[in-house]
């Protein structure tokens, strides 16, 4: 509890205790002078409620007149001038408790939050003349050498010159297995180092590093307010100036009309009964749970690695019935490694392997080294001699005294070397000795061991239909799309292609429903921008990627999609079930403190109590599974 929760806590019990005390003394000594009791009861009533008198008429002043504090400060102070001291204090103190909830209950969701979120380092160890010191993040330029103890978090990203170790990345992806490091490595900002003592050189400064983003993504998703939010604002502004003037009308109109009917017009029992109209109107169950439920849904996203930018694409979560993907990178690996293997007679495997190894080595392209990595052993750089690299065929090189082609089909076809057959699946690399055929190497992207059980999730929740964009080859994106469940696919796309399939698919959906664009390349920025709702990779992703998109993934995995559609679900369940639970209880309690059926306690359940459940139930939105 902060200091000013404390001081309200202390407050409370003060006031409770005095009026409890004012009580038993006008019931005790009925012998008072009558002015005696009201200041009994005037002392716990400011005690309790000047901050909310105070805060009464500064909205008057600013000409902000309609809300709680108003509401409040009328029905309690008109209480009091009837001679309802009792109630007029009561009214005050038990709003104060509820205020005191809900000051309690937001505190513990921001608290939650920031701990899942506790991701900013506090320093960074900079090597300087005199040894290691510690200056803040902020001030570290790109391509300073910084030291990371054990238990320190990385304060910027950069790569490993020195060291090896193991990274917690709890706090950026919501996964707990930790992750090897070694020299070379890129390494991102928030991760705790928890083993060995490593030397970093800098490669973003810290306002671009993936920490700083992150804090500022969760910090400001506030500020794009959802649908639901939006119509309790405006509904608050037109909703307490409307309660307001028909509790004028209620304590003014039906006197009047008894007047004119000859009869008393009973002033204290229509003024009482306006008077309680108005604390049961106060509308700050809606006011306060509603965005405290979508808080609590985008810091419950937040602990299990998915950044959402604004309540308003929580919301849209819930209605989309497309999803779109890229491929590499996104539903793949983006890591090319040999999948198959097709000697020629007269070879083995590892033959085949040796001799495309070695043509590769001096190249330092994505296919070369996969080929090595597939090769396993060392190359001994002395067997290989006269390497050449072909342009948009592939290299030639004399290995062990033995002309090597290494390359594409169009390589063999220029040496006039015939291939036993030709192979459409992912990147086909022919090898030939000495002008003979030697066989075939296939290279294919990955795919990530999550990205089949991501597709069943997504259709078991509700998306009618799956499409794959992609660049590359009819073969390799219907291979990935039939092991993975795709419904559609559509291959050989420049970025400016996969904008126009997205806007055909937009214009075939019905208006109320969403479509959700996954990618991680800078390519598609501008699908991720063009779509509903945009969802990035958000640790191998381009920054350009992550920029656009209204969703982030910190762990790459497309299998959290589906979790942040459930999150938002349940997010939207509890948001619904608050907003029908206070109207109900509201409109009921205000009938009945119109026709006389309710009175002030009444009046204070329908107002703190109901605030004070619809808050607790908004909490849940931080503990969704």
């Amino acid at each position: 509890m902060t200091k000013k929760q404390k001081k309200v806590l202390y407050r409370i019990i003060l006031a409770f205790v005095l009026l409890i005390a004012a009580a038993l003394v006008s019931r005790l000594i009925p012998s008072l002078p009558f002015f005696v009791p009201p200041i009994l009861y005037l002392i716990p009533y400011f005690v309790i409620g000047y901050d909310i008198l105070l805060k009464a008429w500064k909205g008057i002043l600013n000409r902000q007149v309609f809300d709680e504090n108003f509401l409040m400060a009328v029905a309690t102070v008109g209480a009091i001038a009837l001679g309802e001291f009792q109630e007029g204090v009561a009214v005050m103190l038990f709003y104060q408790i509820g205020e005191l909830f809900q000051s309690c209950a937001v505190g513990k969701s921001r608290r939650n939050i920031a701990a899942l979120m506790d991701i900013r380092p506090d320093y960074a160890n900079i090597m300087t003349e005199n040894g290691i010191e510690k200056v803040d993040p902020d001030e570290v330029e790109v391509g300073t050498e910084i030291i990371v103890n054990p238990g320190e978090k990385i304060p910027i990203d950069g790569v490993i010159l020195e060291g090896n170790t193991t990274l917690n990345t709890s706090a950026l992806t919501g996964e707990s297995i930790p992750r090897d490091a070694k020299t070379g490595d890129e390494v991102i900002s928030g991760c705790i180092n928890m083993t060995g003592v490593i030397k970093l050189r800098t490669t973003k400064e810290f306002g671009d590093s993936t920490v700083s983003k992150i804090l500022d993504l969760v910090e400001n998703s506030s500020m794009k307010k959802s649908r639901s939010e939006n119509f309790i604002t405006r509904f608050a502004k037109i909703y307490t100036p409307a309660v307001c003037y028909s509790a004028l009308a209620l304590g003014v109109l039906p006197p009047v009309i008894r007047l004119i009917a000859g009869m008393s017009p009973d002033w204290q029992t229509w003024v009482i009964r306006a008077l309680t109209f108005l604390v049961i109107s106060c509308p700050c169950a809606l006011v306060i749970s509603i965005p405290l439920s979508f808080f609590g849904g985008i810091g419950c996203a937040s602990a299990k690695g998915i950044l959402v930018k604004g309540s308003n694409y929580l919301e849209a979560l819930s209605n989309t019935k497309y999803i779109v993907f890229d491929k590499t990178g996104t539903l793949t690996m983006g890591v090319f490694e040999v999948t198959a293997e097709y000697p020629a007679e007269g070879y083995t495997k590892e033959d085949l392997l040796r001799y495309a190894a070695y043509a590769e080595s001096g190249s330092g392209h994505p296919i070369s080294l996969s080929l090595k990595a597939a090769y396993g052993k060392t190359i001994d750089q002395n067997q290989v001699t006269d390497i050449e690299e072909i342009a948009g065929f592939g290299v030639s090189a004399v290995v062990e005294g033995q002309k090597v082609y290494a390359g594409n089909a169009r390589l063999m076809e220029k040496m006039q070397i015939s291939i036993s057959e030709l192979h459409r699946e992912g990147t086909a690399v022919y090898t030939a000795v000495d002008g003979v055929y030697a066989g075939c190497i296939v290279i294919s992207d990955r795919i990530k061991p999550t990205s089949a059980d991501a597709v069943a999730g997504l259709k078991q929740s509700g998306i009618r239909k799956t499409v794959m964009l992609t660049g590359d080859t009819e073969q390799t994106a219907l291979r990935v799309a039939k092991e993975i469940g795709i419904d559609e696919v559509k291959s050989g796309l420049l970025p400016a292609d996969k904008v126009k399939e997205v806007e055909n698919l937009l214009a075939e959906k019905n208006e109320k429903e969403n479509l959700a664009f996954v990618g991680d390349g800078i390519n598609d920025a501008p699908v991720l921008s063009r779509a509903d709702i945009g969802i990035a990779m958000g640790a191998l992703g381009s920054d350009a990627a992550i920029e656009a998109a209204d969703v982030v993934l910190m762990d790459d995995n497309p299998a959290k999609i589906a979790t942040a559609m459930r999150i938002s679900v349940k997010t939207l369940q509890i948001v619904k079930q608050n907003i029908v639970f206070a109207l109900l209880v509201k409109f009921l309690c205000l009938v009945l403190g119109a026709v006389g059926l309710a009175n002030m306690w009444l009046a204070i359940f329908a107002d703190v109590g109901v605030m004070v459940i619809a808050v607790l139930n908004a909490t849940r939105a931080l503990k969704i599974k």
